[in-house]
């Protein structure tokens, strides 16, 4: 599929959200971390499924279902061409990055993973891929080993020898921090781990497949998550992509239809990849809005979007050091980072400046971002996050500024 050169004004039209006002503003949305605004062309996929084609899927011989399943399993041959994925079988809807995580911490984790055995995860870790783990290491009796992060909110590889060994079963990190904008050097970690151990390595990707050109087959890991909602698909759904041999290894996370081939009294055997880890009824709404979403960003060269939240990152941060009174944080270089900026303003804590800046139209996100671990790093119990996407603007940028000196003229 041939890409367009990224006009943003253009790009915008095609969100209906953003076409509001807030409190008598104009909606500048900076809250794209948590979750992306939907296009049409995915609005309206789900609302043809919905009309036409709602029937289940596999299981139906008749029109609907057909059109169903080759709705649903279009959608995961896009996401696998989209992710570099070798096969289609690779990849396991799931309910998003969370579900993704957890299914390889019991699947993988309780078969793998005994007393003494380690798992190495980053303190820059979204609780999404640090409390499973704590849970299986719990459970089994293993140790949890941690990568630090040095001032600028890069990982501190510099002991890698002493962190990954012959009892090193899982290693799990983040491609992009949501709550920093760090941009992991991940196809190096998982080179190093390589020469150390045979772990299992586990990529979080929800903030990076949506940004970034990922490639899961040059990245090396043995499993990558992420989720639909953070690039323009619905929420509710995700996707696991592993290893055929990996994923073949492992026992399935849950029971029920679909994910059977026999059924006896005594027991039962598996459906092959990937069914067997999709038991149910699936989301086939959210599947086929995610494979239109998919379908749609393919028409947006991605390192274009990358290109243009980075040029929007160096702006917001240059505007806030003129402001003073504001600390940054993350990397000082905007080549290592995504499209987040997350502060804090000095006397102001970062919940008044969100809902003072709300009252403007401007919404961005306030909190420990699920990554307490990094706000206790820097001191702080919170932090203040704009996050772009492909669809904002240096307008944007100029009214969250704007906004924010109302909030020093309040707080003084």
């Amino acid at each position: 599929m041939s890409t367009r050169p990224l006009d943003p004004e253009a790009v915008r039209s095609e969100f209906p959200a953003l076409d509001q006002a807030v409190h008598g503003h104009p909606l500048v949305y900076l809250d794209n971390a948590a979750t992306s605004q939907k296009p049409v062309a995915v609005l309206d996929a789900i609302d043809a499924y919905y009309r036409a084609d709602n029937a289940n899927v596999h299981r139906g011989i008749h029109e609907l279902s057909r059109r169903a399943t080759e709705s649903y399993e279009g959608a995961r041959r896009a996401v696998a061409h989209w992710i570099g994925a070798p096969r289609p079988e690779e990849i396991v809807f799931t309910r998003g990055t969370t579900e993704a995580l957890n299914l390889v911490a019991y699947a993988w984790g309780l078969d793998h993973v005994g007393p003494g055995d380690e798992i190495l995860l980053s303190i820059q870790d979204h609780h999404s891929n640090l409390v499973p783990w704590q849970l299986l290491a719990r459970r089994v009796g293993a140790t949890l080993r941690y990568i630090e992060l040095d001032e600028q909110g890069r990982w501190v590889l510099d002991d890698l020898d002493a962190l990954v060994g012959e009892r090193t079963r899982i290693v799990s990190v983040s491609h992009v921090s949501n709550a920093l904008g760090t941009v992991n050097p991940v196809v190096d970690l998982v080179a190093e781990v390589r020469r150390r151990s045979d772990a299992l390595v586990v990529v979080d990707g929800a903030q990076a497949v949506p940004h970034l050109p990922v490639d899961v087959s040059a990245i090396g890991c043995d499993l990558y998550a992420f989720s639909g909602h953070k690039m323009c698909g619905p929420t509710g759904i995700g996707c696991l992509w592993g290893r055929t041999e990996v994923l073949e290894a492992m026992e399935p996370f849950q029971g029920g239809g679909e994910m059977i081939s026999i059924v006896e009294r005594e027991g039962s055997t598996w459906a092959a990849l990937p069914h067997k880890f999709e038991a149910g009824t699936p989301n086939i709404a959210g599947a086929v809005g995610l494979g239109a979403a998919v379908e749609w960003l393919s028409g947006v060269d991605r390192s274009a979007i990358l290109e243009h939240e980075r040029a929007l990152t160096a702006y917001t941060m240059e505007r806030l050091r003129e402001m003073g009174g504001i600390r940054v944080f993350g990397p000082e270089r905007v080549e290592e980072r995504s499209g987040v900026v997350s502060f804090t303003m000095e006397g102001t804590h970062p919940h008044d400046i969100a809902t003072i800046l709300d009252t403007h139209g401007v919404a961005v996100r306030a909190g420990h971002h699920c990554a307490q671990l990094v706000m206790q790093r820097y001191g702080t119990s919170a932090t203040a996050r704009a996050s772009f996407y492909l669809y904002n603007t240096h307008d944007d940028v100029d009214r969250l500024i704007h906004a924010l000196q109302a909030v020093r003229a309040i707080f003084g």
